[in-house]
């Protein structure tokens, strides 16, 4: 790169947004994610051995997915493309792939192609992929806020490492906010700026450990003053800025889990008003409506279960719905399962019975399957006994002549499930 392309690069940096002016380049200033880039963990240690495979980064908005495969090409010094499932197709890949070829041939170097949120390409794009990413052409990077079992296709996903980012602590954003608010080049140093620590940590804290979400919310209160000399940043001038009611947040950094804890027990209680109140909470806030599908889905049958068995129906059919049609139109369909579920007959006994069994399985050995219920597809498998003994139950007319054994001997006449 010459000169003049290199101040190019650097003013189109410094005039990019906050969150974007700060990505770090070395692992040292990448803030969180200690599971997987600490020293000594697994993906650092690849890394540092060149030995980087195909990779899907998965967790929530805002964690460093993005930001951890710039780190990765600048650390390897790989060539980065950044390849767009909305704007680009398969005539593309293939112009991509054979630039990766020839960088290889006449530069020696290896090429990454990065693809945020790679849950959107079609079949017809990810089995593009599959052959150069196979054959080491390509190092593919992908990053999703979606489960990639679900969302990406199966034969490129089992060519590729999935690692899972989790939500940022508030002390992890607050560290992002206090390096952007001092570093004078890309940050905001050269500005006069008076904001305390308190009010720092209630930026993090209503960030919802989302990184990209406090950058750009410290930039915008920071633009507000114009042209001024002195910029003092406080609590609401942080609210206004996050353009949502404080009331969605507390400053525990707990809210996300004591709403959600709110809006089971209300549904169990039978209170559909409460239940709504706390799953618009959730929602407006911002929250992943899939998330709170998927915890409706596991209410439907801890709490429910068997008492109404088209609560689970109605919840998958929820989660199925919010995925096709997102926000903010899903808020009515999430609305509709909620009342549903609150209103239903509730009943324990499969999470009871369950927990029950599970117990027993870790405090009694392995048991042997009784004989009479083993198939018996060899003659060895006849003269040993499997399957003597055992009585097809739909050819016997009294269901007391059918009664059998169907526990191991150890556990015979337990009782797990009980209405």
């Amino acid at each position: 790169m010459d000169l003049f392309e290199h101040e190019r690069q650097k003013q189109k940096k410094i005039s990019s947004p906050l969150a974007d002016r700060m990505r770090p380049k070395t692992f040292d200033d990448y803030v969180g994610q200690e599971h997987l880039v600490g020293k000594g963990k697994m993906l650092r240690r690849l890394i540092i051995q060149d030995q980087i495979p195909s990779m899907i980064f998965w967790g929530p908005p805002g964690t460093g997915k993005t930001t951890l495969a710039h780190v990765i090409a600048q650390i390897t010094g790989f060539y980065f493309v950044k390849f767009s499932a909305v704007d680009q197709g398969v005539k593309d890949i293939r112009r991509f792939v054979a630039e990766a070829i020839e960088r290889e041939k006449f530069e020696k170097k290896r090429t990454i192609l990065f693809i945020d949120e790679i849950h959107r390409f079609n079949k017809l794009q990810q089995d593009a992929f599959l052959p150069h990413v196979e054959d080491g052409t390509i190092i593919l990077m992908g990053a999703t806020t979606e489960n990639p079992s679900f969302e990406v296709n199966s034969a490129l996903l089992s060519r590729c490492r999935v690692f899972v980012l989790n939500v940022l602590e508030t002390k992890d954003i607050e560290k992002l906010i206090e390096r952007a608010l001092v570093d004078p080049i890309y940050g905001l140093g050269t500005k006069n700026i008076q904001i305390d620590k308190e009010t720092i940590s209630y930026l993090a804290q209503m960030a919802n450990g989302d990184a990209r979400t406090a950058l750009n919310a410290l930039e915008v209160g920071v633009q507000a003053f114009g042209e001024k000399e002195m910029i003092k940043l406080d609590k609401e001038v942080i609210q206004e800025a996050f353009q949502r009611s404080y009331l969605l947040y507390d400053q525990t950094g707990e809210q996300h889990y004591n709403i959600i804890s709110a809006l089971h027990k209300s549904m169990r209680g039978h209170d559909a008003d409460a239940s709504l109140y706390w799953m618009a909470r959730m929602l407006e806030a911002g929250e992943d409506p899939l998330y709170i599908a998927r915890r409706l889905i596991r209410f439907a049958s801890e709490d429910i279960g068997l008492a109404d068995p088209r609560a689970l129906e109605q919840s998958v059919a929820a989660y199925q719905a919010c995925h096709l049609i997102g926000v903010p139109e899903c808020n009515v369909i999430l609305a509709q399962v909620v009342v549903y579920l609150a209103k239903a007959p509730k009943s324990n006994a499969l999470y009871t019975a369950y927990e029950q069994v599970a117990h027993d399985i870790h405090q009694f050995p392995n048991e042997p399957v009784p004989l009479h219920l083993r198939n018996a597809p060899t003659a060895l498998m006849k003269q040993l006994n499997y399957g003597k003994g055992y009585k097809y139950t739909p050819v016997f007319q009294d269901a007391k002549d059918a009664q059998q054994e169907f526990l191991p001997v150890s556990l015979q006449g337990k009782k797990y499930f009980r209405l």
